[in-house]
């Protein structure tokens, strides 16, 4: 595909740079990003930044929620424009870019979309998928003819087999339905169709923002399976600290404007940052020391200059610029009071839930203690969300009975984003729940004090709250939530968008909080380290209860699974001899589909022939004629029969 590069002082033109002339650079290096910057509104988001993804690298782009990072996968990928600052992407490769929010084409099928790309195999398959759908109404020859070229075309390009791993992905990320047309699909499975057609159409970069956004864990740890076992190149943004652990080798940081580059996992990541920043911190601590003897200095210098004072004050502006430096970053301080919680937390008796055939509980029963931790996994659509909606009292059950104890204060994070108007400034959003906020320690703080702890700075305080990123967005819906000190809450996916800095800080306050909790998230590490049982939504009405965190059921789920296909009797020769069976291939998969129309078609037309002859009109051509076919159409359904029966004999 095309990159995009733009130049310090070219008028904002955007030009394409080859990188041709370095052989052994088109060979091995990906993506060259040099001296970018960008400045959004009024805030430096990055300054002079530079770096590289050579082939085979999976680099992960870590930095607090506002800092750029969505911004600066545009300005890479040309959907928005830098400042100064050169991108080059190797034009001997292919660039997929998966955005937070990604844009399907309008007014296609999920399979349109999905089978949209410009390679050969791609296409070939649309094209033989387009033939089938125009056989289905309209079996005319020239439809036939096209049917048997694009077979043809199959045939030469090798792509059954390439078809069966499409289906594998769209499996593994639920997508059915594939004429349903996108624009009546949820963002999640839009998110989900994006993904699985950018890893369909394999590109040799693949440029993610935040990948596991709508995935279930079960999803979330066959992308990561996926993408780490194959030799493909990566820049991703993601707060999964489980993902990045395990796929990445490379992470930058942006942070101030500044990037920093450090090799290895997330785990890696951490230990290095930790030593960089001790560094940097000793050295400002001796350049401010080293600032205050010299000041002293310059103070008591006479006037008049020699040579070495000279150089010496020139030294002494430098020193003073460094000792200026910024210290440690201000962290996210969550320290807001807990109401009383009393003896009765929350009963649920015998409740029930459905959805037409879908079942989502079928008289389930629990009573919540006090400091209760759960975690509720399962599959996307069993239903966990609206679980949380009855225990809110957002949706009602279908008969049983919830309720919730006198002194319960519930505080409900949920995936609906914070609902205020455009033009609302954030400071009026906190000010609108309370002037000022009782702490943890008695004291209390103002509105705009307040802000400061969860790291909104006085000049973001005042800014419209559609101005926010979606990390900030997120970081001030937690804050209006935890101000009115619940003592019950509820979590619906609270990872999303959060910075990892703000997860961690999140999470130190959760492990410290009395009060019950209750979290549903497809985040792993964050559920590991919170929870101590699980809710698991098995499906059909049957939650669970396991005791432990998410980590342990799946070792507990994948040793029973061993364990069941030990106890499967091991077949005997001659049923081990007809159990090796030839699987169908796509193109027999598709041959029998058409047979099934073919035979239903045949049928109903030797039924009609059959009631005309019945009943006789007295002309003997007719007669003879439809006799004629009559035996025609039972031989074609004889032949069209056993073929069928030979294809359902395959797996």
């Amino acid at each position: 595909m095309p990159y995009n590069c733009r130049q310090e002082g070219d008028d904002n033109s955007i030009r394409s740079e080859s990188v041709t002339s370095h052989t052994y650079l088109c060979r091995v290096n990906y993506l060259q990003v040099e001296n970018l910057s960008k400045i959004y509104d009024t805030k430096l988001l990055f300054d002079q930044i530079t770096f590289h993804i050579n082939r085979g690298q999976k680099t992960a782009l870590v930095a607090r929620n506002g800092a750029g990072k969505s911004t600066l996968l545009k300005v890479i990928m040309g959907t928005e424009i830098a400042d100064s600052g050169t991108v080059v992407i190797n034009k001997e490769i292919r660039t997929g870019f998966l955005e937070q929010e990604p844009k399907l084409i309008a007014g296609q099928s999920i399979m349109e979309n999905v089978f949209s790309g410009n390679t050969p195999v791609l296409q070939a398959i649309g094209a033989y998928e387009q033939c089938l759908e125009a056989m289905e109404e309209d079996h005319s020859p020239a439809h036939a003819a096209r049917l048997e070229e694009a077979h043809a075309q199959m045939d030469a390009l090798e792509a059954w087999d390439y078809e069966q791993k499409i289906r594998l992905i769209l499996s593994k990320l639920d997508i059915h339905h594939l004429d349903q047309p996108v624009e009546t699909l949820s963002g999640g499975q839009a998110k989900r169709v994006a993904l699985a057609k950018m890893l369909i159409q394999e590109p040799d970069l693949l440029i993610l923002d935040e990948p596991t956004n709508h995935l279930d864990v079960a999803m979330i740890e066959w992308l990561e399976e996926y993408i780490g076992t194959r030799d493909m190149t990566m820049l991703v943004v993601t707060h999964d600290r489980y993902f990045l652990d395990s796929v990445c080798n490379q992470i930058i940081e942006l942070e101030d404007g500044k990037l920093f580059n450090y090799s290895g996992n997330f785990s890696d990541f951490l230990e290095k940052k930790a030593h960089r920043e001790a560094v940097e911190a000793a050295e400002l601590d001796k350049a401010r020391n080293l600032y205050r003897r010299e000041l002293e200095w310059v103070r008591r210098m006479p006037k008049a200059r020699t040579t070495k004072s000279k150089s010496r004050l020139d030294a002494f502006d430098t020193l003073s610029e460094k000792a200026s430096g910024k210290g440690p970053e201000e962290q996210l301080k969550l320290e807001v009071k807990m109401n009383r919680i009393g003896g009765k937390i929350l009963e649920m008796v015998k409740v029930r839930k459905a959805f037409g055939s879908l079942v989502i509980t079928d008289g389930f029963t629990y009573t919540f203690k006090k400091g209760e931790r759960v975690g509720i996994v399962g599959k996307n659509g069993v239903g966990k969300s609206t679980f949380l909606n009855m225990i809110m009292g957002m949706e009602q059950a279908d008969s049983g009975k919830i309720q919730a104890g006198e002194t319960i204060i519930f505080g409900y994070f949920s995936q609906e984003p914070l609902r205020v108007a455009d033009d609302k400034r954030v400071i009026d959003v906190v000010k609108d729940i309370a002037e000022f906020i009782p702490m943890a320690d008695g004291s209390k703080l103002s509105a705009s004090q307040l802000l400061t702890r969860f790291l909104f700075a006085p000049e973001t305080q005042y800014t419209f709250v559609s101005k926010l990123s979606g990390g900030e967005k997120r970081r001030l819906q937690l804050m209006t939530i935890l101000i009115r000190n619940p003592n019950f809450l509820i979590l619906d996916e609270p990872t999303n968008d959060l910075d990892i800095l703000t997860l961690s800080i999140l999470e130190q306050f959760l492990l410290d909080y009395t009060g019950c909790l209750m979290i549903v998230s497809h985040d792993r590490y964050f559920m590991d380290k919170l929870v101590d049982h699980l809710f698991v939504f098995e499906g059909d009405g049957l939650i669970s209860d396991f005791t432990g965190n998410y980590t342990e059921y799946r070792q507990a789920a994948d040793k029973q699974n061993k364990e069941d296909k030990k106890k499967v009797t091991a077949p005997k020769p001659k049923q081990a001899a007809e159990a090796v069976k030839k699987k169908r291939s796509f193109k027999e998969n598709r041959e029998m589909e058409m047979l099934e129309k073919d035979i239903a078609a045949l049928e109903q037309e030797k039924q009609n022939i059959e009631q005309q002859l019945s009943s006789p009109t007295g002309d003997h051509q007719a007669i003879g004629a439809l006799s004629e076919r009559l035996m025609s159409v039972s031989n074609e359904l004889d032949e069209k029969s056993m073929r069928w029966l030979e294809l359902a004999e395959l797996e």
